[in-house]
């Protein structure tokens, strides 16, 4: 048995209707941003890109990038730290950190010693050249900071602060 059903001759011979032709994509006067700004991540991705902006060419002098300049400053307020203890902290994969480490080693601006409770640890520590070089770049991002942050007073500026600690840092 044909289970097919059969055409009507006069469909057919029907053709599908000619597409409607579109109106031309009307030409924008103004950029329409409001739901980007209202998300959270929007926001903070475009404020950490102007920093990151400026951050790049005034730390170039100091042959830091953003990771380079957060294990030095750790490392500086924290003088014995762990490889581990910095991973956690900065939320750094442990493969990724090795090679950090040894190019900084390598620029003579830390070294690794025994850790004094841990005999399995290595204790980083900052050379005088690395104690030298991020006592200016800290005063060096003090500045940037101070100079993206100066359309805010300084108690909105802690507010802020508090407030996206509490998003990655609930």
């Amino acid at each position: 048995m044909n289970d097919r059903v059969p055409i009507p001759p006069e469909a057919a011979t029907r053709r599908r209707p000619a597409p409607v032709p579109q109106a031309p994509t009307p030409w924008v006067a103004q950029v329409d941003t409001r739901y980007l700004e209202s998300l959270l991540g929007y926001n903070a991705r475009r404020a950490a890109l102007r920093v990151i902006g400026e951050f790049l060419p005034r730390m170039a002098p100091y042959g830091l990038r953003p990771v380079d300049f957060s294990l030095l400053s750790v490392i500086t307020h924290n003088p014995g730290i762990t490889s581990k203890q910095l991973c956690d902290v900065l939320n750094l994969l442990p493969p990724n950190l090795v090679g950090k480490i040894g190019a900084l080693e390598k620029r003579g601006l830390l070294t690794r010693q025994p850790h004094p409770v841990d005999g399995r640890a290595l204790g980083l520590h900052l050379t005088p050249e690395g104690q030298a070089l991020m006592q200016q770049a800290e005063i060096t991002a003090t500045q940037l900071e101070n100079d993206a942050a100066s359309a805010l007073t300084a108690a909105e500026r802690k507010t802020l602060i508090r407030l996206l600690r509490k998003v990655y840092h609930p």
